[in-house]
């Protein structure tokens, strides 16, 4: 079998050596096919870099202004959707300063002055996860004024809440839902500390030590936006922690699109009952006519593993690695690139889901209530407010639930003769006090299920939800060459 023409292009550090790279190997070894994505925003970090050596005086002010003119030619291509990578290139750095040396000649291998692929990468990466964190926050916000909307309007809708998956109280719907919003708002805010956590500015650091030119880094995180700078280039180059918080991060957004996600499939069954799907939402089968599937919850709830998957797989990754950097870090783009595109899909899909795809069976939710024990604990609640220590007035009130499951009875059908028969303190009250209505009324304690406090709740959410709407970052203050930003600490 013949040997495989090895490619003639040389490769942008291929100067110390003598022979051709392998081809299946440059196929191996090239990111080109995924990192494509970080384009705009290596051409970003680019014009930044060139506009801080041309202050610096590195490059002189016509080279700068012509490799300026030549990425700022790439920028519009790449807008237009008509870049096109060079076949020959590993990944998306050497692909735009091949396209920039066909753009403007020799002057455009300067560019690279002062900088390796290592900070270059590592910059383009916190460059895109910062946007992304914003758009993911974006869509946060949206679910959240869903699940305020529908809060709203079920304040004093009452259903069966749970524990251990049987029924444990009446609570409000309003209640429930809030829950969710807690969630989400805490995942709004998480995202924000990890947001911090990225906008950290590596550019300078080199391959792993800095550089010996009189770069002005300072300069740079301001032309990007960047809040601080690294401190330290070794840990710059290999610092992919920011990653690690937001893959966690993106995990408890999934856990709790995932937790929702089973409620309603439960609530949709037959057995439940709590919700219907509508035909915007749901799914058929090719065989069973009758069927309504409720598909993009059961996605949400599948796709939560595969985010799983790559958190642990860059933990995994990162494990092991001695500074600076190492190969194996490559593979940290892939899995956050699905870990984003999941996340986003996956808010998507629920947003539309909750504000079209079901509808609240409010009347089945309530006759729910009328039909157990999730009143019990009100029971015991009567006595104790009678006098009677909790912990007996929980033994009675076991004796007398276990009398009506004999029975074939609920609480409510017991005559008021009965009750007394099992303590004197019982009175015509007992049966307002155990109505399910009255039941969550009741529930007053801060954080509880009254509707009062549930509306107190819900006013809460909703001022801080107009509060936090998402806003365009405000720009940095300006600063000079030299003037420095705070480090990093």
């Amino acid at each position: 079998m013949a040997k495989p023409t090895a490619p003639s292009t040389p490769r942008p550090w291929s100067g110390r050596f003598a022979g051709a790279l392998h081809p299946r190997i440059a196929r191996f070894n090239a990111s080109i096919g995924f990192d494509i994505r970080l384009l705009p925003y290596d051409v970003a970090g680019s014009l930044a870099h060139v506009q801080m050596l041309g202050a610096c005086g590195i490059l002189s002010r016509e080279e700068a202004e012509q490799i300026r003119q030549g990425l700022e030619q790439i920028e519009k291509e790449v807008a237009e959707g008509i870049f096109q990578p060079d076949p020959e290139a590993e990944d998306v750095h050497y692909a735009v300063e091949r396209r920039l040396v066909a753009l403007v000649g020799e002057v455009g291998k300067k560019l690279h002055t002062g900088r390796s692929r290592n900070d270059q990468v590592a910059t383009d990466l916190r460059l895109y996860l910062r946007d992304e964190i914003d758009t993911i926050r974006q869509a946060l916000w949206e679910l959240r004024g869903v699940l305020l909307d529908l809060a709203s309007q079920h304040v004093e809708t009452i259903l069966p809440g749970y524990t251990h998956l049987q029924r444990a109280q009446p609570i409000s719907l309003a209640h429930h839902l809030l829950a969710y919003e807690e969630m989400l708002w805490r995942d709004w805010q998480r995202l924000g500390r990890v947001r911090e956590e990225v906008n950290v500015c590596p550019l300078g650091s080199g391959a792993l030590a800095g550089t010996s030119l009189p770069i002005d880094r300072q300069l740079v995180a301001h032309l990007l936006g960047f809040e601080r700078i690294s401190a330290n280039s070794l840990d710059a180059v290999s610092d992919r922690d920011y990653l690690v918080e937001f893959h966690a991060a993106a995990s408890l957004i999934l856990v709790h699109l995932s937790r929702l996600s089973e409620e309603l499939i439960l609530w949709a069954t037959q057995e439940f009952g709590f919700v219907a799907l509508t035909d915007a939402c749901a799914t058929g089968s090719s065989l069973m006519p009758q069927k309504k599937n409720p598909d993009v919850l059961e996605l949400v709830r599948g796709k939560t593993g595969r985010v799983f998957g790559h958190l642990q797989a860059l933990l995994v990754t990162l494990k092991g690695l001695p500074l600076a950097y190492n190969k194996d870090l490559q593979e940290d783009k892939e899995g956050l690139f699905d870990t984003v595109d999941t996340v986003k899909a996956c808010l998507e899909a629920m947003t539309i889901l909750l504000r079209e795809g079901i509808q609240f069976q409010t009347q089945r939710m309530e006759a729910a209530v009328q039909e157990d024990f999730s009143n019990a604990t009100d029971v015991a609640d009567y006595l104790v407010r009678k006098g009677i220590p909790f912990r007996a007035a929980h033994d009675l009130v076991g004796q007398i639930v276990r009398t009506c499951v004999a029975e074939g009875i609920l609480l409510k059908d017991l005559p008021l003769e009965r009750w007394k028969s099992f303590h004197r303190a019982f009175e015509e009250d007992i049966f307002a006090a155990i109505d399910p209505r009255q039941v969550v009324a009741a529930r007053l304690s801060a954080g509880g299920t009254g509707f009062a406090v549930v509306r107190e709740a819900l006013q809460r959410a909703q001022a801080r939800y107009q509060q936090t709407e998402p806003a365009e970052e405000p720009p940095l203050p300006p600063s000079s060459p030299g003037s420095g930003l705070p480090l990093e600490s």
